[in-house]
């Protein structure tokens, strides 16, 4: 058993050892404080319970406390409890000269450390103040180590937490390289990746939607024609209608663009948007003919967004409609084409809301390809 007597050591004590003994008699509480203090410990008496609590409350240190179970007034088990309540880092040991082993085990089951039988010998009594103490250091050096693991941990978890963050801002300015490829080889939809995944954030949002998976869309809307630099320039650019066949090579990009992402752990989930994305409400769209619920919800968010963004822009064959024809061509489909439950989430967004998103993503367009000449003329 470890001595936890007071140890000093550059005039500095390393434990303090303050113990409170509570007993109405006062014959017991000088004995006991004399053989405390004769084994190096301090000691300091109080006859009552309630005068117990008032030394507790003046921020003594006391490192445990000797209570007597039956006292005038209230007793010890009534200042266990409070005890319990208010200092539960306290050892308490009752001392109690009724020899009924019932009534010394409530009060351990009531969260005393121990007991004492009165009339008790001088080393029965140091041996339950140092076991007391014993189990105190160890449990403030448990709480002193738990507390430095938390910190410590904490502190690992917000560099993890900051290392992640600047790796998925790396991969996203990788994918939004990838679309300005892909918005190169085809000119006719400039722009369009950028438009339709604002439009497709922006219904995530109305949706309430949590951040993460408005994330996780937000990427599958931004690559969903990722398959398409895997298409033939004769077919992709060709200037008139597709034949038959070049249609069903057309519509192979949904799956290659899903081939070439699911193999990414950090976009498995956008992958799915990508092959999704050209399915229909009622199961007459491709890949695979999904149907309803079948369709992953990113994808039904972004059909609404794909078709709105490509009926209010200018084609070589056409001109933009309107937001507000565009708006009623997609109620229209409701159903049909798109799921109407995200069809009413759209239609609550106000056009002003299209119209500014629209808006922004033409300036940086702009921005964007005046710095591109910019650079090529220094």
């Amino acid at each position: 058993m470890v001595d936890l007597r007071p140890v000093v050591m550059n005039d500095q004590r390393i434990f303090e050892q303050r113990i409170l003994v509570v007993d109405d008699e006062t014959v017991v509480r000088e004995v006991m404080c004399s053989i405390l203090n004769q084994a190096g410990y301090e000691c300091r008496p109080v006859a009552s319970a309630r005068d117990a609590l008032a030394v507790l409350r003046s921020s003594e240190n006391i490192s445990i406390v000797l209570s007597d179970l039956v006292m005038e007034g209230a007793d010890g088990l009534t200042l266990l409890a409070q005890m319990k309540e208010a200092y539960p880092d306290i050892p308490v040991v009752m001392v109690t000269a009724v020899h009924d082993i019932s009534v010394a085990l409530a009060a351990i089951r009531n969260g005393a450390y121990d007991y004492l039988l009165k009339p008790f010998e001088k080393e029965q009594l140091l041996a339950v103040v140092r076991r007391a103490l014993e189990t105190r250091r160890l449990r403030i050096e448990n709480l002193a180590y738990q507390t430095k693991l938390e910190t410590l941990v904490s502190g690992r978890t917000e560099m993890l937490r900051k290392a992640l963050s600047d790796l998925e801002r790396s991969y996203d300015i990788t994918l939004e390289a990838l679309g300005d490829a892909l918005d190169l080889k085809d000119a006719e939809t400039e722009g369009h990746s950028k438009r339709v995944t604002a439009f497709t954030i922006a219904i995530a949002r109305a949706m309430e939607l949590p951040q993460e998976r408005v994330r996780v869309i937000a990427r599958g809307a931004f690559l969903h024609d990722i398959g398409k630099m895997a298409i033939p320039d004769a077919i992709l650019r060709k200037p008139g209608r597709l034949s038959p066949d070049e249609q069903l090579i057309m519509q192979e990009h949904a799956f290659l663009g899903y081939q070439m992402l699911r193999k990414i752990p950090f976009l498995q989930e956008a992958a799915e948007i990508v092959y999704s994305h050209q399915e229909r409400y009622d199961g007459s769209g491709y890949p695979r003919g999904l149907k309803g619920d079948q369709i992953p919800l990113g994808a039904r968010i972004f059909a609404v967004a794909d078709t709105f963004d490509a009926m209010t822009s200018d084609r070589p064959y056409r001109a933009a409609q309107s937001i507000s024809s565009g708006r009623r061509e997609i109620e229209r489909n409701a159903a049909k084409q798109f799921d109407p439950e995200v069809v009413k989430v759209f239609l609550s967004v106000s056009e002003r809301i299209w119209v500014e998103l629209r808006s922004e993503i033409e300036n940086q367009s702009t921005h964007r390809r005046y710095e591109a000449r910019a650079g090529r003329r220094n």
